[in-house]
C-alpha cells in the first residue's frame, strides 16, 4: 500500500531519527514528507517503532499516515519542482 508519511516533530534528535528511519521506506518529497509504499508487515512495525519515545513524544509530536489508493495517487496536484524520481508500488522495494 501507498502511503504519505508526514511527521511535526519539536525535538531535533527525534526528527532526525524519524526522517532517517523513513529514508529506508521511501522517498522524502518534502522537509516532513515521505511517500512509502509499505507492506501490512512494514506498516505494523513503522507503528510499533513510532510509538516509543526514541521516536515520538506523544505529548510533543504527531506522525500521520495517509493511505493514497491509485485512483487517488493519479490526481495529485503538484506544483513547482519535481522530484527527481518517483515512488511506485509496482517497481519500489523496501
Amino acid at each position: 500500500m501507498f502511503y504519505l508519511i508526514c511527521y511535526d516533530i519539536t525535538n531535533d534528535r527525534r526528527r532526525d531519527r524519524v526522517s532517517r528511519l523513513l529514508e529506508g521506506y521511501g522517498l522524502g518529497v518534502q522537509k516532513s514528507v515521505f511517500e512509502c509504499v509499505l507492506t501490512p508487515d512494514q506498516y505494523a512495525l513503522l507503528q510499533k517503532r513510532f510509538q516509543t519515545k526514541r521516536y515520538l513524544n506523544p505529548t510533543e509530536d504527531q506522525l500521520r499516515f495517509y493511505p493514497m489508493s491509485p485512483r487517488h495517487r493519479k490526481i495529485v496536484l503538484l506544483l513547482g519542482m519535481q522530484p527527481l524520481r518517483q515512488v511506485d508500488d509496482t517497481v519500489f522495494i523496501a
